[in-house]
């Protein structure tokens, strides 16, 4: 049990575990925003085009007394993915233009020539003893 335990915490301390239990969290937080923004701003734009006391709930009715086909929830639904889309995609962008110059800095670094220090310290002797002659 103890050993299980130690394997838990080893799992769940993890970088990328912490680090993606934080996305989720914050994805979380910002789905509820970009539902709240939809809802409260979007959809009452929208509700102009149809009925505006029934807001943005265009329904077709179907036999039966059901409820319908919500075409209203639909849109607003399309709304909130092509919006948190949209975000992800720039957040997406502007990651790998960082790892990209990243990884330029790197190649760059190690493009440049790397002196021995041994090299260095001979080549500093051997001047030395030309100026003294």
């Amino acid at each position: 049990m103890k050993k299980f335990i130690e394997e838990f915490k080893a799992f769940a301390f993890r970088g990328n575990v912490v680090d993606l239990s934080i996305g989720v969290l914050i994805g979380g937080a910002f789905s509820a925003l970009v539902a709240s923004f939809t809802n409260d701003i979007i959809n009452p734009i929208l509700a102009i085009l149809g009925d505006p006391a029934a807001g943005l709930g265009w329904v077709i009715p179907l036999p039966g007394g059901s409820d319908g086909i919500l075409i209203g929830d639909f849109i607003g639904a399309i709304i909130n993915f092509l919006i948190m889309a949209f975000v992800i995609f720039i957040i997406m962008k502007s990651l790998n233009k960082l790892a990209a110059a990243g990884k330029k800095q790197e190649e760059k670094e190690a493009s440049e020539p790397v002196k021995d220090p041994q090299l260095e310290l001979l080549e500093e002797i051997r001047d030395l003893l030309k100026d003294q002659k």
